[in-house]
């Protein structure tokens, strides 16, 4: 398998030894670069969160650790859920100048993720497209340096087909439950850890696991 390569950093700073932490681990340490207002919100995002959509807190921050280290400029989310994912993807992009579309298709949860992002101040980087991503993603212009891909898990690979023309070399093609769901995406998984033109590994800040692959040209 061409597999279990990216940036060794993002792994070291994330996970340490490839583990995923302990609970305690989990929530303990500020959040650098947070206001106390957005740490607030993203709490209380996730309290809020009955149908456990949104990633962990790890998640999150190896989220933006992803889109700052790689200097992310136009950023693609497919499964805003109520913004938790966005709001961090967002803070990252808000160091490197760049922007983000994440799709929803749920109408009240796309509304809550407009109010989430709004509250957090980064409705200027971050805009919410209602609606079926398949239709919507054909309309949005250009190319996509990183894609976070958290919806139906038995359809990513036809969303990894979908966007992966559209992804310039170094481009960062990141996908959500991976190990607690890799049961529903066999045919994603064989693909981005034996595409030729991919460099890819499967890390797990929170356990749910999170591919990362590195397009190579």
């Amino acid at each position: 398998m061409r597999s279990r390569y990216l940036l060794a950093t993002f792994a070291v700073l994330t996970l340490g030894v490839w583990l995923p932490p302990s609970p305690a681990a989990q929530t303990s340490g500020p959040l650098q670069g947070v206001s106390p207002a957005v740490a607030g919100l993203l709490t209380d995002i996730r309290k809020a969160d009955r149908g456990q959509l949104a990633v962990s807190e790890e998640d999150g921050r190896f989220l933006r650790l992803l889109v700052t280290s790689s200097g992310s400029k136009r950023a693609l989310e497919i499964g805003a859920a109520s913004g938790y994912s966005a709001i961090w993807i967002g803070l990252g992009l808000r160091e490197t100048g760049g922007r983000l579309v994440t799709i929803e298709y749920d109408p009240q949860r796309a509304k809550e993720a407009q109010a989430n992002i709004a509250k957090a101040g980064l409705s200027d980087i971050v805009s919410v497209v209602p609606g079926d991503a398949f239709a919507a993603i054909p309309g949005i212009q250009g190319q996509f340096d990183f894609v976070f891909l958290d919806a139906w898990k038995r359809d990513y690979q036809r969303f990894f087909d979908m966007v992966y023309p559209r992804m310039p070399g170094r481009g960062l093609f990141v996908a959500h439950n991976v190990l607690n769901k890799k049961s529903e995406m066999g045919d994603f998984l064989t693909t981005i850890e034996t595409h030729p033109n991919l460099f890819t590994t499967i890390v797990a800040p929170s356990g749910e696991g999170v591919s990362v692959s590195v397009k190579r040209k």
